[in-house]
């Protein structure tokens, strides 16, 4: 195994300290942020959500005509969906977001997605962590690259929840890999005391390697020894419950509790609903049901710290439009993104809706992409983050975002 695998596998991810593509140079860590650091929490849906079934277009007939089986009740009607604008319709079980809607710090951009045709999970997912949809060979992801031109005082500023790195977060910039729920204090390899003490041997050196390595040990030894802590006095000696919400709960503690992490990443599986899909009810609103009551308890856990967090939902592609046989639905296009935050404009659902007409869709089938993915990010960096043009190029070279859409 070589070494930069074994950093992979550990959740302890560095490699040399400036990297580049092309033109593009992942810049080196600069200087200490003052005031309240603005945060960024990216979740995402792995399996590709069926976002016509998450944001309903109630008013469409050709979504309804589509779905005699899964298509979620107009707004007003028994199990119907929940009306955010007269035209668009929240699922049901999606109940615990309704208060961020109304009080404007929840916003949908739908007809959003990846310009990128491929309807692969790996490519699609690949493309959308990578920020270079169709560019097989970007080595690094864009949270990664977003580490590396913001300012920094600690190796603690990009938490990862999971056991290894996911491609978002890969690079030269050190990442923390934390465990929360039941397996919050669960080892990783590294922390076997046999393994660790031979590999703190081998990369004792002063090399970016072994200088990354030595990083995110720090950073998962402080991050283990807060959140244990906080676990002991919170949960009075009962064991975590399980479920996104839990974790959802113990990530705002982490994050309130040190102000110098900045970003964090955290990924759900469960989403490729090709069979028994479901409505109001089913898999999807079970589903669904967890993550509007994880994000519910996200918000309340950050408290004062939601005023300066952004909290991006993406998924790597949508659904059909069309049910297929097993009343589910297939891969498709176009997708609806979340986006969460005391500054965010919400209470609105953004986008240029295509339509669903036969001659509207992608490729005679899908919902097509009239919003790049990027340009939602973009718009974010640019005003929650405050990063420049230049800057903005080195996360996502060589695009030129749009201004269509303003969150902020």
């Amino acid at each position: 195994m070589n070494r930069r695998k074994f950093l992979l596998l550990t959740g302890l991810f560095g490699t040399s300290a400036v990297i580049g593509i092309g033109n593009h140079v992942w810049a080196s860590r600069g200087v200490a942020s003052t005031g309240n650091p603005k945060r960024l929490i990216v979740i995402f849906l792995r399996g590709a959500v069926d976002g016509l079934n998450v944001v309903i277009p109630h008013w469409e007939s050709a979504y309804y005509d589509a779905r005699s089986l899964i298509a979620i009740s107009p707004p007003g009607q028994e199990a119907g969906g929940l009306d955010l604008d007269g035209r668009f319709g929240l699922h049901p079980a999606l109940a615990p977001l309704m208060p961020l809607w109304k009080q404007g710090s929840l916003a949908f951009v739908h007809a959003c997605g990846s310009p990128d045709r491929t309807r692969s999970h790996f490519a699609a997912q690949d493309y959308m962590e990578s920020g270079t949809p169709g560019v097989k060979k970007t080595p690094y992801g864009w949270m990664n690259r977003l580490m590396g031109v913001l300012p920094s005082s600690s190796p603690v500023e990009a938490l990862n929840i999971g056991a290894t790195i996911p491609r978002i977060l890969t690079g030269p910039m050190s990442v923390a890999s934390l465990q929360l729920g039941r397996g919050a204090d669960r080892p990783l390899p590294v922390d076997i005391p046999q393994v660790s003490a031979a590999f703190d041997q081998l990369y004792s050196g002063n090399d970016s390697l072994s200088k990354a390595y030595q990083e995110g040990r720090a950073a998962r030894q402080q991050l283990l020894a807060g959140l244990q802590q906080e676990m002991i006095n919170a949960n009075n000696g009962a064991p975590l419950p399980t479920g996104f919400a839990a974790d959802a709960q113990q990530l705002a503690r982490v994050m309130v509790k040190d102000p110098q992490v900045k970003l964090a990443f955290l990924a759900l599986g469960g989403w490729d609903t090709h069979i028994n899909q479901g409505g109001s009810k089913g898999l999807l609103a079970r589903n669904l049901k967890s993550l509007g009551e994880g994000l519910s308890a996200l918000v309340q856990g950050l408290g004062a710290v939601y005023s300066d967090t952004a909290i991006i939902v993406m998924s790597e592609f949508g659904r059909t439009v069309h049910e297929n046989g097993n009343a589910g639905t297939d891969h498709g296009h176009g997708n609806v993104m979340w986006v969460l935050g005391g500054g965010i404009k919400g209470g609105k659902v953004y986008g240029e809706w295509p339509g669903l007409a036969p001659s509207q869709l992608f490729e005679e089938r899908d919902l097509a992409v009239t919003t790049d993915f990027r340009d939602v990010i973009t718009n974010l960096l640019q005003r929650h983050m405050q990063l420049d043009a230049a800057k903005i190029d080195t996360v996502f070279p060589g695009y030129s975002p749009s201004t269509k859409i303003q969150l902020l």
